[in-house]
């Protein structure tokens, strides 16, 4: 900003200028000033259109940082509710997979009392069919052993 040094230059020479005694003027060379101020005139508007590409530039820069930080705030909402979304599938798949356990184990429990009900009632009836042979088997040798007792006596009487 080069208008500024010249205005500054100028105001120094002002206040450095040989003061008028009794009076609030003061000698000034005519010429330097002038030169002064109108080389800070002409200064003036490149240095304000520099000043207000660089307020443009400031402005845009903000409107994007701004629309960048809320795409940013956008995009983590959208990750904390995907998050939170995952969590309760996680939870709710954590607690359907106990309920299929606790079914399961349930389904187990029952089949098996009901293969032990079964192999239980076969046992029963293998037993009677074994105490049924085992009392068949029993009359059978005892039958064998009255035969050969008859026959003795059976003997005895035709002895006689």
């Amino acid at each position: 900003m080069e208008s500024i040094e010249k205005l500054t230059v100028a105001i120094t020479m002002v206040e450095e200028a040989r003061g008028v005694p009794l009076s609030a003027s003061c000698v000034v060379h005519r010429d330097d000033l002038l030169e002064l101020l109108d080389e800070a005139r002409n200064l003036l508007p490149h240095d304000f259109s520099t000043a207000q590409n660089l307020l443009s530039a400031r402005d845009s820069i903000m409107e994007e940082g701004q629309s960048s930080a809320e795409q940013l705030i956008a995009l983590a909402r959208e990750e904390v509710s995907r998050m939170v979304e995952q969590t309760a599938i996680v939870q709710s798949a954590r607690e359907q997979a106990q309920r299929i356990l606790d079914d399961g184990r349930d389904t187990a429990d029952r089949e098996r009392e009901e293969v032990e009900a079964y192999i239980d009632a076969r046992l029963a009836t293998l037993e009677v069919i074994l105490n049924k042979t085992m009392d068949a088997v029993t009359r059978g040798r005892e039958r064998l052993a009255g035969a050969g007792d008859n026959d003795v006596l059976s003997q005895l009487n035709t002895d006689k």
